[in-house]
């Protein structure tokens, strides 16, 4: 699948958890809920998958930690806040430089509507 393949995927699954829970959860119930859903569309899924930053020849495994990889290509990021800035923004640009992959989806679950709450974020490496 095509990193749009996967995304409409994602956003579909993302949807349908945002109806059932709607907003003001735990960004970790959220979590939760949307790789449920994702496991269930038989998406390889990994959670909370280590990201090392790599200086010069040095790996510095530092902490950074995807909230959702899915097929090794697209990187989610899920929020339950009341306004995405531009440092969550900066955040999955830059997850998606350390990691090469080319597409991330910002989900912010904290909106009366979850096609509100998506940003797609592209890495033009």
């Amino acid at each position: 699948m095509t990193e749009n393949e996967i995304s409409k995927v994602i956003i579909g699954c993302a949807i349908n958890v945002h109806k059932v829970l709607g907003p003001g959860l735990l960004e970790s119930s959220y979590e939760e809920c949307l790789a449920y859903e994702l496991n269930k569309t038989g998406l390889l899924i990994e959670r909370q998958k280590p990201l090392p930053l790599i200086y010069q020849e040095v790996k510095l495994d530092i902490g950074y930690r995807v909230d959702l990889l899915i097929e090794k290509k697209v990187i989610i990021e899920l929020k339950s806040v009341e306004f995405i800035n531009d440092v969550h923004l900066a955040q999955i640009l830059t997850y998606l430089k350390l990691s090469d992959c080319k597409l991330g989806l910002l989900l912010n679950f904290n909106v009366a509507k979850m096609i509100d709450g998506i940003k797609r974020v592209a890495n033009n490496l």
